[in-house]
């Protein structure tokens, strides 16, 4: 499972940020890496320089092999949180996909 992590503008994506959430990612959607071959990560601040509750978003974008690519959005005051937020709904939604196949 290949893992991309992108950031807008308004996030310095460091190497050391995108090889950390690389790790988090990978570990937390380890069980799919047999059925998803990749991960695209895009972080990013919507406001900028300016301070806000849910500024941060992170939308991660699963693409499974032989199906459409499944995405969530998650929004909160940090990247870290927004992250954690996505990552809880994405293995949700690969959960609900995968139990759909396996009901057909």
């Amino acid at each position: 499972m290949q893992i991309n992590i992108n950031t807008n503008n308004h996030v310095e994506g460091s190497q050391r940020m995108k090889d950390y959430f690389q790790g988090v990612v990978a570990d937390s959607l380890k069980r799919f890496e047999d059925k998803v071959t990749r991960v695209e990560v895009h972080l990013g601040d919507e406001n900028s320089h300016k301070e806000g509750d849910t500024d941060k978003k992170c939308t991660i974008e699963a693409r499974i092999a032989g199906m459409q690519p499944v995405a969530v959005t998650n929004h909160s005051n940090t990247i870290e949180k927004a992250v954690d937020g996505a990552i809880d709904k994405i293995k949700k939604v690969l959960d609900s996909t995968f139990d759909k196949m396996r009901a057909h």
